[in-house]
């Protein structure tokens, strides 16, 4: 009998929940933000639609079930650079379909983004940063910044940059952002126009957005 009562208060709790979902929303669809279910997003000459899946009894990627990983990042990676969320992140998307002064860079080493990653992400390693020659060059080629005639960087045009990687326990953003040897804030880069999305690929799967790569399902 105490089972059965169990049970039954099992399923009533399980019940409300869903109810009180249902009512909050409103959604007949597992949505991305509140009452919206897909955005359409043209991005780095790539179309594709952003959704949450639809499964509910999907899983997390194999590649971020293992929780014995990384170290955790702070909430403040720098003093000016800003850390956003998912609907930041999501609104950043969508304003840089139209404005090229904003990149949305994945800052992970190549194998990382080829095997899964936010479709439409420029991928920009921040190995690049180690070297000064190849981060000015990748300042050059994806980040607004320019050479002056006394070899000085001109950060007048630099775009705001919107960077990820792993998630919460990965240091590749981290590590361009101030800790790689020629860092963006250590050439001076505005804090301002740094943008980070602390939670990286480990949330935005964990929350079933659409991804790209080998590894994507």
């Amino acid at each position: 009998m105490c089972i059965s009562k169990k049970i039954l208060k099992t399923l009533l709790v399980t019940f409300l929940s869903i109810s009180f979902a249902n009512a909050e929303g409103g959604e007949k669809f597992v949505p991305i933000m509140p009452g919206v279910k897909s955005i359409d997003i043209t991005l780095n000459g790539q179309s594709f639609t952003i959704q949450r899946n639809q499964d509910i009894k999907n899983k997390i990627s194999d590649l971020y079930n293992i929780t014995a990983r990384g170290v955790p990042q702070p909430m403040v990676v720098a003093k000016g650079v800003e850390t956003i969320g998912e609907l930041e992140f999501l609104d950043y998307m969508k304003k840089a379909q139209t404005d090229s002064s904003i990149a949305i860079i994945d800052t992970r080493t190549p194998g990382w983004f080829a095997r899964l990653r936010i479709p439409g992400a420029l991928n920009v390693p921040y190995t690049n940063f180690n070297n000064r020659d190849d981060a000015i060059d990748v300042m050059e080629d994806y980040m607004g910044v320019s050479i002056k005639d006394d070899d000085s960087l001109d950060f007048s045009k630099a775009k705001t940059l919107v960077l990820y990687c792993n998630g919460y326990w990965c240091g590749q953003t981290p590590a361009m952002i101030k800790n790689a040897k020629q860092s963006l804030l250590t050439l001076g880069y505005p804090s301002s126009k740094i943008k980070y999305y602390r939670g990286g690929m480990q949330a935005w799967t964990s929350l079933g957005y659409t991804v790209a790569g080998s590894a994507a399902k």
